[in-house]
């Protein structure tokens, strides 16, 4: 009786062992975990701020504007700017080279620059 799974052969078990896609995977985590663990700090910092240091998020800056108001709208600018560098680095770096892994993959014809399907 064979011993080895039918799904170790699979084309999908083969792209995952396969150094391009570790290379693409390995991309991919350095470019989010980095960014997932600053803003998580950022987020947490900003929440016990407001929690055990309410008089320093009180300290007004111009008029009725507090610090803790500016430190809160920044908390949305920040996710626009992850999500603005993310996208272009995915239009520049990683969605490319996981065009060209598919594209290889499925036999078809890509521009090796670029990734994109001829």
């Amino acid at each position: 009786m064979d011993t080895t799974s039918p799904t170790s052969s699979s084309p999908y078990r083969q792209v995952q062992e396969s150094e391009e896609f570790k290379e693409l995977r390995r991309s991919f985590r350095g470019f989010v975990f980095p960014c997932t663990i600053f803003f998580l700090v950022w987020y947490f910092a900003y929440v016990v701020l407001a929690a055990y240091f309410p008089e320093f998020m009180s300290i007004k800056v111009v008029s009725n504007i507090n610090l803790g108001l500016i430190l809160g709208l920044l908390q949305f600018v920040t996710t626009f700017g992850i999500t603005i560098a993310y996208v272009r680095w995915a239009d520049r770096v990683f969605d490319p080279r996981a065009e060209a892994l598919r594209a290889r993959i499925s036999g078809t014809p890509h521009d090796t620059e670029t990734g994109e399907v001829r």
